[in-house]
């Protein structure tokens, strides 16, 4: 479902949350942004859901019953490039990491700020959406923006929509160290220095898919203290 609002992006959000007081707050502050809510109290309803109704957006709770909001998130990523937002109660490191690198494209402490969220919504859609037609190809690597397609040595390499934001931005600046602090505002609209931790996460995932030993990049190197450096070989 797609809808617009005075030139706002509003979108078909899936909310999960199994606290009812929380869920049905931001429910309603969401609606009242003018986005269309379809919430969920479990895991396994949400995955349910996805399958027979594809969302815009999933915002997850990390701490759900059953399956927990990372777990989904992995599922989720199994099947489908779907965006994806993980609450989490405590900004707790190792719960953000583990989020991040299960697929999650941002992530939220709670207590929600609903124009927080909504903001974080709203980013997060864009870079899905920010997307041309020309095509880039770097040796084996080929990026063809328009089809949010990716292949190395001829096969296709899924990317999720931020993490083929983060790959193009590296790639515009081919021999060039952008630092965390510029990635973050440019990729995922972020001011905040302690949100690194997005970049470093994105960046062992591009690497985990599209280098051919992780552990000795021959395309994003590490530059300590600064950032990351695209250098095709």
């Amino acid at each position: 479902m797609r809808r617009w609002k005075n030139n706002d992006r509003v979108a078909g959000i899936l909310l999960v949350e199994d606290d009812p007081s929380v869920r049905t707050g931001l429910e309603l502050a969401l609606a009242r942004q003018g986005h269309s809510v379809t919430s969920y109290a479990t895991g396994e309803e949400a995955l349910d859901h996805i399958r027979s109704r594809r969302p815009e957006i999933a915002v997850l709770d990390v701490m759900l019953p059953g399956i927990d909001g990372v777990e989904v998130c992995r599922r989720i990523r199994r099947m489908d490039q779907l965006p994806v937002i993980l609450l989490t109660a405590r900004g707790d490191d190792l719960d953000v990491v583990v989020g991040l690198e299960a697929g999650a494209d941002d992530y939220v402490v709670k207590p929600v700020e609903p124009r927080v969220l909504d903001a974080r919504i709203r980013a997060v859609l864009r870079r899905a959406e920010s997307v041309s037609s020309d095509r880039v190809t770097f040796g084996d690597l080929v990026i063809d923006k328009g089809a949010l397609k990716v292949s190395l040595a001829g096969h296709e390499i899924h990317l999720t929509p931020t993490e083929l934001r983060l790959l193009l931005e590296l790639v515009r600046h081919p021999g060039q160290v952008l630092n965390r602090r510029y990635l973050l505002r440019v990729v995922w609209d972020h001011t905040h220095a302690a949100d690194s931790r997005l970049v470093d996460a994105c960046v062992q995932r591009i690497r985990a898919k599209i280098e051919p030993v992780p552990a000795e990049p021959v395309f994003i190197h590490t530059v300590r203290g600064f950032g990351y450096r695209f250098s095709p070989p």
